[in-house]
């Protein structure tokens, strides 16, 4: 790791937004490493995934941000985003909560992500994003995914998502 500045772009949810409780811990696990500079992107605007790629990449371009120093982190639609950023522009790190990926009838989902550490989670229990079909492509594109006893929203987790969120940034390089 060099000794740039690492950018960690955060992307909420469908229903949620960028105060809600697993955007601001994975948030302030961010920032409690050096030489980080958190993004919570806001979404709220759009329910489109399309526009909440285009607002995800407008607030790269918007921070300079070279994509080796680039994690990004997502929730449900958010990690759809953040998947689909990273089959567009590999980054430096890639963590998916409940990704909305392999899901039938919706746009790209199975992009080829392309980070140097990633990290997907998801909860036994979803009722909103099956886990097999993720498990299936984690398996296909050989990621690292942790199944937990929990459902979509992961809350009964959050103290796992953070450790595992720390994790990842070590790994990456930062302290």
């Amino acid at each position: 790791m060099n000794n740039s500045t690492v950018h960690v772009f955060l992307s909420h949810g469908l229903e949620s937004g960028p105060g809600g409780t697993k955007i601001q811990a994975l948030k302030a696990m961010a920032e409690s490493f050096e030489k980080v500079q958190a993004h919570a992107i806001d979404h709220r605007s759009t329910k489109d995934p399309a526009v909440r790629l285009a607002q995800m990449q407008d607030a790269i371009a918007a921070s300079g941000a070279d994509p080796r120093n680039i994690i990004l982190a997502g929730s449900s639609m958010g990690g759809w985003v953040c998947a689909q950023t990273s089959a567009l522009t590999p980054v430096l790190g890639c963590f998916l909560l409940a990704p909305a990926l392999a899901l039938k009838d919706y746009p790209q989902s199975s992009p080829r992500i392309q980070a140097e550490h990633v990290q997907i989670i998801h909860g036994w229990d979803d009722d909103i994003v099956p886990p097999m079909p993720v498990i299936e492509l984690a398996r296909k594109q050989a990621l690292p995914i942790l199944i937990l006893p929990d459902d979509h929203r992961l809350s009964n987790s959050l103290e796992r998502v953070t450790e595992e969120f720390r994790a990842l940034l070590a790994r990456a390089g930062l302290k």
